[in-house]
């Protein structure tokens, strides 16, 4: 199912789901901010993606991208107390017809695991791929 020509957002294609993410990272406080985009329909591509792996970011994002943008709500997780680095990276966007706004950090294990799991959208500058 696809949008009317007349609505702003997209949702799934055919052969994939539509999105349009703008990724916003930051490798420190005060440092330069990336800004990067990954955009696709029916799961194929666009030529405005700016990722240095566009096709790992949408492999990325296909597989993990509804648990990571949309979480269900559960019990409090249990998440190790260790510090993965300052990056901070913000996505927003539209994803299979739903807004995103999701915060990316590597401040506990939870954090560190999402931002692992999103890697190859997070830019694949320094930190990005989760090692120091």
């Amino acid at each position: 199912m696809t949008a009317s020509p007349d609505s702003p957002g997209t949702t799934d294609g055919p052969a994939g789901p539509d999105i349009d993410l703008t990724i916003r990272l930051t490798e420190a406080p005060g440092a330069p901010e990336h800004v990067f985009r990954l955009a696709a329909s029916g799961g194929a591509l666009a030529a405005e993606c700016t990722l240095p792996d566009s096709a790992a970011a949408l492999a990325a994002v296909t597989q993990h991208g509804e648990a990571i943008f949309f979480p269900k709500p559960g019990p409090p997780k249990m998440c190790t107390q260790q510090y993965g680095g300052p990056q901070v990276a913000v996505v927003t966007g539209r994803f299979m017809g739903k807004d995103v706004n999701s915060l990316f950090s590597r401040t506990d294990g939870c954090e560190i695991a999402r931002w692992r799991a999103m890697a190859p959208l997070l830019g694949g500058v320094a930190g990005s791929t989760g090692a120091v």
